[in-house]
């Protein structure tokens, strides 16, 4: 035999039920079934306010049933069952006539029991399980339902019903080891009293049904069917990451229910981890997908962590004082107060000194406790020996379980670490003696921070996801899309924008749509400020805000962005050439937020320029003189004019690398150096220079009338001096030289300008856009040359791609 119990969800309308008939059928093949199934979705919460609104004197509870009623007799027109439609429909009416009754009387009386409660919300799932049984007879099937009030019995106790254990188990075993018939179906949560009056089994009474029943007939499997893929890792709303935990013990599936999984309640299943009956966690709307299987022992997995799980609105109660030191009972009296007015206590912790003393409850409880802590302990707070009580709300747990953690030692430390580096303070731990979980108690805010760093850190230790904020899709920010798309395992988009218009998706965004949705006319600009102040708020761990932009404004939010939890990559020259206040504080908030500041493609694109001289200083080795071709626009303009061949003018040349797009739309930008500057500043300060722009000697070459009037009168003027600059190239000719824009570096000295460049130098045979770099070492006996195409948007976004993927 077999048990199938289903929840609201699987059978929430007619579709759904459609789904688990078939699942049934399919399962029929292989054993007998009991099938054991909730109320329809929500329809419990709405029996109960129909019971509160009737002792209220509402009268708007009749229509709240009539809306019942009639979604239920949807279902079965949906079902199409037929002539077996108008028989079910006159049983359902019958049942209706009946509550109806019940919440007349409760309106009369203006009063409602617990046992007219329990009355009026069993209601529920007699329906939905005579709906399923007389849709599984009108397609033939030979099926039974039974009335688990005739078997499962429970008195009241400690404010609540309680399953008496012995004589469930013996009805139970009798009803249903009798029955003949291939498919029995059952309501779960309703049950009864010895006397005969209707109780419920209170949260997750559904699973506990089917449990008790699995128990009792010792039942092959009980598979519990849901709306998930089984057992997640973590919860899948708040860890887009989280994958189905296949295998997992009855010890660890308790753990992570204990502390907030939600897809099985604790006491529910203990009748079959009595028993060693393997529970199986379904998804109805995905029968084929993962599951979990959770039994006795489980088949060892590779990973000894079985998952994360939360618990949130939990308060801190902190006892202390001097007069606690080295004398007994205040604990258990404590204990005593709490247990007296039925607060659960979820989690303890105790100084070593004595001295304090910390418990965690439900935020509900917090009030009650409060009061009945300092009634008890008046006397003792009167002469000062304690405090009193202390209470803080807004705390939650996140609790890391596994059985296996005992053997493998750094599991609390990785935890902690994964905590730490987001900035995420622990308020208290405790871990269990069978050193299953360990639990930390951290402020709600951070919780989802708190998951996804966890989680990423035990399930993604080769390759943790990434979330990017990207900034500007221009030439570079859409051949990025591009190089992620081929590439981009593991990386998560979660903000982009441009001037006009920014998206954020905290799962994700479609990197097919950013086109789409950063293309749509807009009269508004985008308000960066929002933008970041949105990542900062998401606190996402792993996150890396992605410059690609030339924007002066942008790069003032570095500190900020960095000393948020936000590393930063950008290929924006503007920040690290700005003031040296600046390029210190980004570095120091870099340092304190802990997360990582590239900017290699600064210089030279995807070349190794910046990276080298770093590795270089930080070896120990020193850079004494860096020699540097770092602009691409310039170096196509020297190398083509310099060419033996060349018959073009200097104009001509220009307006052509205007046309090919490798110029500013004013090539002054360029031919004036601004470009090579801002470059040559980040190369002397990586190599531990502390200079400002104006201690760089720009040795101009363009004459007065080129620097004056707008972009045409320019080219104007270079034609009018091509017999200037075919003088310059002449001269270097004559040496047997040729012409190139160069950057020198030596200590705090930096001059940029035209050089003559030799045959035997290494920079003679740099050509069309390439970029190249000389660097001298105290330790090196020759220079190291790094040659190699320097510009484009293709390879920028590669080596912007590569600092990102250095980001893990």
């Amino acid at each position: 035999m077999q048990i199938l119990k289903f929840g609201g969800t699987s059978v929430a309308n007619a579709e759904n039920m459609k789904k688990v008939v078939d699942i049934v059928l399919s399962e029929l093949e292989n054993d007998k079934t009991v099938l054991v199934s909730s109320a329809i979705h929500g329809a419990t919460d709405t029996l109960i306010q129909i019971g509160k609104k009737a002792a209220a004197a509402d009268t708007s509870y009749k229509a709240d049933l009539e809306a019942l009623e009639k979604e239920h007799y949807d279902i079965v027109e949906n079902l199409q069952m037929e002539a077996f439609s108008t028989t079910l429909k006159a049983e359902l009416g019958e049942m209706f006539d009946e509550l109806r009754g019940i919440c007349d009387s409760v309106f009369h009386l203006r009063e409602s029991t617990h046992s007219t409660m329990d009355w009026i919300m069993c209601f529920g799932e007699l329906l939905s399980t005579k709906i399923l049984a007389a849709k599984f007879s009108s397609i033939g099937i030979n099926c039974k339902w039974l009335d688990s009030r005739n078997f499962i019995k429970t008195y009241y106790e400690g404010g609540k019903n309680v399953v008496d254990q012995e004589i469930t188990e013996t009805l139970t075993a009798e009803a249903l080891n009798g029955c003949r018939a291939k498919l029995i179906i059952i309501p779960g949560f309703v049950a009864s009293d010895r006397e005969g009056r209707v109780t419920t089994l209170s949260r997750g009474g559904g699973d506990y049904t089917a449990a008790i029943v699995a128990a009792a007939t010792s039942a092959r499997r009980l598979e519990i069917w849901t709306d998930v893929n089984g057992m997640m890792t973590a919860d899948p709303r708040i860890v887009p990451g989280a994958m189905t935990i296949e295998n997992i013990s009855y010890r660890e599936a308790l753990e992570l229910s204990h502390f907030g999984a939600k897809v099985i309640f604790p006491p529910t299943i203990q009748p079959v981890v009595s028993k060693g009956i393997p529970i199986i966690v379904k998804n109805t709307f995905d029968p084929h997908g993962k599951a979990t299987r959770i039994e006795r022992n489980p088949p060892e997995g590779r990973n000894f962590i079985k998952g994360i799980s939360n618990s949130d609105k939990l308060a801190l109660l902190s006892m202390e004082g001097s007069g606690m030191v080295g004398v007994p009972g205040y604990s258990s009296k404590l204990f005593e107060v709490l247990s007296a007015n039925s607060i659960n206590i979820i989690l303890i912790t105790q100084a070593s000194s004595v001295h304090t003393m910390l418990v965690v409850i439900s935020e509900n409880d917090a009030e009650v406790a409060k009061k009945a802590v300092d009634e008890r302990f008046a006397y003792e707070i009167s002469l000062g020996k304690l405090e009193p009580l202390k209470v803080e709300t807004g705390y939650s747990i996140i609790s890391l379980v596994g059985d296996d953690m005992k053997n493998h030692a750094g599991a609390s430390g990785k935890m902690f670490e994964a905590l730490g580096r987001e900035g995420i303070n622990i308020r208290a731990i405790a871990q269990g003696s069978s050193e299953r979980n360990v639990s930390a108690i951290v402020a709600t805010e951070d919780v989802e921070k708190g998951l996804i760093a966890i989680h990423d850190e035990f399930f993604y230790e080769s390759q943790k996801p990434l979330n990017l904020f990207i900034v500007g899709y221009g030439n570079v920010g859409r051949q990025l899309i591009d190089v992620i798309k081929e590439n981009g395992q593991a990386i998560n988009i979660v903000g982009i924008c441009n001037t006009r218009n920014s998206y954020m998706c905290k799962k994700g965004v479609d990197l097919d749509k950013i086109a789409e949705v950063l293309g749509e006319k807009t009269n508004r600009r985008t308000n960066i400020n929002d933008f970041i102040g949105d990542a900062i708020e998401m606190r996402l761990p792993n996150s890396v805000l992605v410059d690609c932009t030339s924007d002066k404004t942008l790069t003032s939010f570095y500190p900020g962005i960095l000393s948020s939890g936000i590393g930063v990559v950008t290929c924006n020259k503007i920040g690290n050439s700005l003031d040296m206040g600046l390029y210190h504080r980004i570095r120091a908030a870099a340092r304190g937020g802990k997360v990582p500041f590239y900017y290699d493609t600064n210089v030279g694109a995807a070349l190794p320029i910046l990276k080298t001289i770093s590795l270089l200083q930080s070896s120990g080795d020193k850079v004494e003189k860096i020699e540097a071709i770092v602009s691409g626009t310039l170096n196509y303009i020297f190398s083509e004019y310099c060419n033996k061949d060349c018959k073009d003018s200097f104009e001509t040349i220009v307006r052509r690398a205007k046309e090919l797009g490798y110029s500013e739309p004013d090539p002054r930008t360029d031919l004036q150096g601004t470009d090579v500057l801002r470059k040559a500043i980040i190369m002397a300060r990586e190599a531990g220079a502390e200079i400002e722009a104006e201690d760089v000697k720009i040795e101009g070459f363009l004459p007065e009338e080129c620097l004056e009037g707008d972009v045409d009168s320019f080219f104007e003027a270079l034609r009018k001096n091509e017999d200037y600059f075919s003088s310059l190239k002449q001269k270097a000719f004559d040496a047997g030289a040729k012409l190139r824009y160069v950057a020198q570096i030596v200590g705090n000295d930096v001059t940029i300008g035209l050089m003559t460049i030799d045959a035997a130098h290494p920079f003679y045979n740099c050509e069309g856009t390439d970029a190249a770099v000389s660097l001298s070492t105290k330790l090196y006996p020759t220079p190291i040359f790094i040659k190699g195409a320097g510009a484009g948007a293709r390879i920028t976004a590669e080596g912007v791609y590569g600092n990102i993927c250095e980001c893990r």
